[in-house]
This record gives C-alpha cells, sequence and structure tokens, in this order.
C-alpha cells in the first residue's frame, strides 16, 4: 500500500477555494436574499421593529445582516432572510471543509455541558432504548451522553458530512443526513424514546416544521430536550451586537420562550422541565470580546 497523501496546508486549501468563491461574488450577494417580510414568520403581527444590523463576524465573508423583533409575540428573525443559496455559500466552509478541524476542536471541548444536558432528562424518565440528536453536528454531544446512559443507541442527524464523520468515528451509532421534517414522517416515524436539538432549531428555516418531526419521531411517553439561545437575557441586552449567539447570518430564528412553550402544549407535549442558564457562563463574555477586538 502506498503511503497517504499529505494534507495541503490551509494556505494551498484557501487557494483552491478562491475561485469558486470569487464566481459565487461576482454575482453579487443581493441573490442570496428571500424577500423583506413586513409580517411576523411566527405570529403574522406587523408590529416589527429592528434589533440589530451586523455583517459576518466569523467568517468575514461579505454582505449585511439585520434581525427584526416582533413587539407582538417577541420572536426576533433574519429580515431578510438568507434563502437556499445564502445558506450554502455562508454555511460553507464553516463546519466542514476549511472549518473543519477547527470547530471540531471547539466542540470537542465542552464535556461538561454535553454531560449537564444529557442528565437534566435523568429526574423525568428513565435510561432512554434509542436517542435522537437532531443537528448533532460531529456527534460530540452523543459521545459524551453515553458516559450517562451507556446502555442507549444513540443516533445523530444533521444536513452536514459531519455526521458521517461522527459515525465513522464511533461517536454514534447511526449517521442520518438529510431533513428532519421529511424524514421523521416514514422513516423515523416512532422510532425514538428521546429527540434532543441543543442550539437547533435557531438555524432551521421552518422551526414549526421541526417540532412537528420531534412529536412523530418519538414514541408513547417520548421527550424532547430542546436548548436556544434567548435574545431576552441579560448578556444579549449588555453585549449588543457583540452577543456571540446572534451568529449572523446562520441563525434565522430565535424562538421566546413563552412561544416556544406554547406551541410545544399545542402539539401534545407537557412542558416537565424549564431552565434558564444563569448568567456566570463564560463563553459570551469571551465571545464579546473576541467580537470586538476583531470588529
Amino acid at each position: 500500500l502506498g503511503a497517504e497523501a499529505p494534507r495541503p496546508s490551509r494556505a494551498e486549501a484557501v487557494a483552491a477555494l478562491r475561485p469558486r468563491y470569487r464566481a459565487d461574488l461576482d454575482q453579487g450577494t443581493e441573490r442570496f436574499f428571500e424577500p423583506r417580510r413586513t409580517d411576523c414568520p411566527w405570529c403574522g403581527s406587523t408590529r416589527l421593529k429592528r434589533r440589530l444590523r451586523t455583517k459576518d463576524r466569523f467568517q468575514n465573508k461579505p454582505g449585511r445582516f439585520r434581525l427584526d423583533t416582533c413587539r407582538d409575540c417577541r420572536l426576533v428573525f433574519q429580515n431578510p432572510r438568507l434563502n437556499g443559496d445564502g445558506l450554502e455559500f455562508y454555511y460553507r466552509d464553516f463546519y466542514d471543509g476549511l472549518g473543519e478541524e477547527g470547530m471540531g476542536n471547539v466542540f470537542s471541548g465542552r464535556q461538561k455541558m454535553y454531560r449537564r444536558r444529557a442528565e437534566a432528562l435523568k429526574p423525568s424518565a428513565d435510561a432512554p432504548a434509542k436517542w435522537l440528536d437532531v443537528g448533532t453536528g460531529h456527534g460530540h454531544f452523543p459521545e459524551v451522553a453515553r458516559t450517562v446512559f451507556p446502555d442507549t443507541v444513540f443516533d445523530g442527524l444533521d444536513f452536514t458530512e459531519g455526521v458521517e464523520l461522527a459515525e465513522r468515528e464511533g461517536r454514534i451509532d447511526h449517521g442520518i443526513r438529510g431533513s428532519f421534517p421529511e424524514l421523521a414522517g416514514e422513516r423515523l416515524a416512532g422510532a425514538y424514546d428521546v429527540v434532543s436539538m441543543f442550539h437547533y432549531l435557531e438555524h432551521s428555516t421552518d422551526p414549526r416544521a421541526e417540532l412537528r418531526a420531534a412529536h412523530r419521531a418519538l414514541g408513547p411517553g417520548g421527550h424532547v430536550l430542546i436548548e436556544v439561545p434567548d435574545p431576552e437575557c441579560w448578556f444579549a441586552r449588555l453585549f449588543g451586537r457583540f452577543w456571540l449567539p446572534w451568529l449572523q447570518p446562520q441563525h434565522l430564528y430565535f424562538l421566546p420562550v413563552a412561544g416556544l412553550r406554547k406551541e410545544l402544549e399545542a402539539l401534545g407535549f407537557t412542558v416537565v422541565l424549564e431552565q434558564h442558564r444563569e448568567s456566570s457562563d463564560t463563553v459570551d463574555l469571551l465571545g464579546a470580546v473576541w467580537l470586538g477586538a476583531n470588529a
């Protein structure tokens, strides 16, 4: 067998990617957006106000992005929203490709947080037989959750090729690549005891469809675990445009807690636990310092 070919350096990888990015940008960034909305996509109210205008502070790709707040239901949403081509362009080389190694290092270093997430289920349920982690990325949460529930089968679902890497590395039992709402209707219907969505709904183009998919994928007595950034939290108000979880342009929706709870109850869920992280997590503070220094 021949020796494995050496991986290209970062400079070589960037040079190889440059022609495609140039071709995309030659057509302008306006084509990456849907028409601007005059009503709230969650409740239909026309009482909108601007919350934030910002740029891509993470990859420094060109474009300007706006977040609006609905005065009635408190939803914060990207307006105008990225379309399919825009999502592909701004996600490219962030989690996979050029950004795969860096993001893998970030997510792999948060074992304590992943363990807390898994342990949050213990007061409400017995050890689950099957658990689906939606938006699993490289599968770092299921890898740690196994230490809490060693007999549970952990599957992971994601749009990106990271889910395939997670299966190859043994962090999940089965990797499923595709759209959760599309797959939940048949292939995944009633197959799981737990569905988790940790920092996933804010990326979705249709959060309501994702919640319906979770309901379909769960068997009787199943549990859904959801974690989302809260734009009404103290750090969001303090740091303004330098609040790390704005993550523009990837985060499309910031769901108000009351609206999320109401939607879950309408689907037939009973909310058994609601937690709000105290403002002692250093991630937001360190992120704000980093974003401010690189403004």
